[in-house]
């Protein structure tokens, strides 16, 4: 990875977005008295989906411009275009040309950095998507029949990654701690997520490390393997969206109302996962187990609210920045700006912002009745769900065990399951339950995102023993 001057990363940034292949849903010339807000989203990045996907399926932001209209205001025009990445989004917003937009943290920070510049295009951080509070939103994931067991053995050879991305920022931390020079130890392809998983499965790299979707999306289709969690890093990974300062100077009840319609799709999504899951797969294309993944019960935390954790972790990437371009240096404390959700939280009538804001706790956990071991969920950190095929949703488990006895009834009887999730028993990782690493221990089994996680375990646990998902399923129904 070299180190990029300014200039090349404006190209990088302008071939971001001449490569993205956007969709735009323009009306034409905004007619005359008609306020346009220009909406730059990634439809297939899933955490940021109550301020894109879903929030714009189900029209809410349209509805809450649209009551401002019905009390005498003006009307409005929303133009959504959706991106593969956030760089071509901060490149549109530098253009002055989109005036919201929501990405990764690492993008949130190369945004800020960028726009400050010039007051026109100077944005700040307006809210949180969703966030992983140990960094499992971006991992690393090698072809099939790698042998590769640790990011150690990536030394020397070729990494398909989007420079500037969350998924670039954890490549680089990530081997930094296992001892590997970023700029050295690898060579970093810097390519779009889908170019990246062409490259992966035609072998052409020996590792992908991108953000959501792309891991889980490849790992599912049986196409990559996980060779690292970022949850591994420990530092908090997470979602926001930004906002051009001059545009939202002019016409404050537009990001207002922005900020209350993304209250009301993140409730719906916490209220209404699977729904969520099912809308937000028909508006992505993604498959909607892998959207179910990490939009589920025990998946991303989806919460507005603008964590002191955040911002702190935004600060500890500060030289990742400064590793990738000489960038102009950001204050990050007025970066982040809630001021308009703060009010807005207060007025749609969610309680105290402050408390919210404290709150470390998952708003969307598994809950309900296992029905094969008979205990009750209600949000228990060892907590699965099991998605047979034909069923109105998944089924609640109350630990790894009890799941693989579930899914070996189901197999008794014929039932085709969609899917099975689990978390990881180390990290705490919501992950497919046929793509884990097993072990067991006695009686009981535990499931690992990745082998080294598992061989983690058994360095303390010797006892432990490994096992397939296949094998382990076939036990615990004998």
């Amino acid at each position: 990875m070299k180190r990029l001057a300014p200039l090349a990363l404006a190209a990088v940034l302008t071939a971001a977005l001449a490569a993205t292949g956007c969709s735009l849903d323009s009306s034409g010339d905004t007619p005359a008295g008609t306020v346009k807000v220009v909406v730059g989203y990634q439809s297939k990045t899933i955490n940021t989906v109550t301020a894109g996907t879903l929030l714009r399926a189900q029209g809410y932001l349209e509805q809450r411009l649209q009551k401002i209209t019905e009390r005498g205001g003006a009307k409005y025009q929303v133009e959504w275009q959706d991106y593969d990445t956030g760089a071509p989004i901060t490149a549109q917003m530098v253009a002055e040309k989109i005036d919201i937009g929501s990405m990764g943290d690492y993008p949130l920070l190369i945004n800020g950095s960028r726009t400050q510049a010039n007051e026109r295009s100077k944005t700040a951080l307006v809210s949180v998507t969703g966030y992983n509070p140990k960094g499992a939103l971006n991992m690393v994931v090698v072809p099939t029949d790698s042998t590769a067991t640790s990011l150690n053995e990536l030394s020397g050879q070729k990494v398909s990654a989007s420079v500037g991305s969350a998924g670039h920022g954890t490549l680089v931390q990530a081997l930094s701690r296992a001892g590997i020079d970023p700029a050295k130890g690898v060579e970093v392809l810097n390519q779009q997520p889908q170019v990246g998983a062409t490259a992966l499965e035609s072998h052409q790299v020996g590792a992908l490390s991108q953000f959501v979707a792309w891991p889980g999306l490849l790992v599912f289709q049986n196409k990559a393997k996980l060779l690292y969690d970022g949850a591994e890093l420990n530092v908090p990974t997470f979602h926001g969206v930004v906002a051009r300062r001059a545009y939202t100077a002019e016409h404050p009840e537009v990001l207002e109302a922005f900020l209350a319609a993304q209250l009301d799709a993140t409730k719906f999504l916490n209220d209404k996962p699977f729904e969520a899951a099912k809308i937000v797969a028909d508006g992505s294309g993604l498959p909607q187990e892998v959207v179910y993944l990490y939009n589920g019960p025990g998946g991303t935390s989806f919460d507005v609210t603008v964590k002191p954790s955040l911002v702190q972790a935004l600060k500890g990437d500060v030289p990742y920045l400064k590793s990738i371009g000489d960038f102009a240096d950001l204050n990050i404390d007025g970066f982040a700006d809630e001021a308009a959700l703060r009010t807005v939280y207060g007025a749609q009538g969610y309680g105290d912002y402050d408390q919210a804001k404290a709150s470390t706790v998952n708003p969307s956990r598994v809950t309900g009745t296992d029905r094969v071991c008979g205990r009750s969920v209600d949000g228990a950190p060892t907590a699965g769900e099991l998605w047979l095929d034909g069923a109105d949703r998944p089924e609640p488990a109350a630990d790894a065990t009890c799941l693989l006895r579930a899914v070996a009834a189901a197999k008794a009887k014929g039932t085709v399951i969609r899917a099975a999730y689990i978390p990881d028993a180390e990290l705490g990782t919501r992950w497919f339950a046929d793509k884990a690493s097993w072990l067991r221990e006695g009686q009981t089994y535990l499931p690992f995102t990745t082998p080294a996680a598992a061989q983690r375990y058994r360095q303390a646990h010797p006892a432990a023993v490994v096992v397939s998902y296949d094998q382990a399923v076939t036990e615990v129904r004998g």
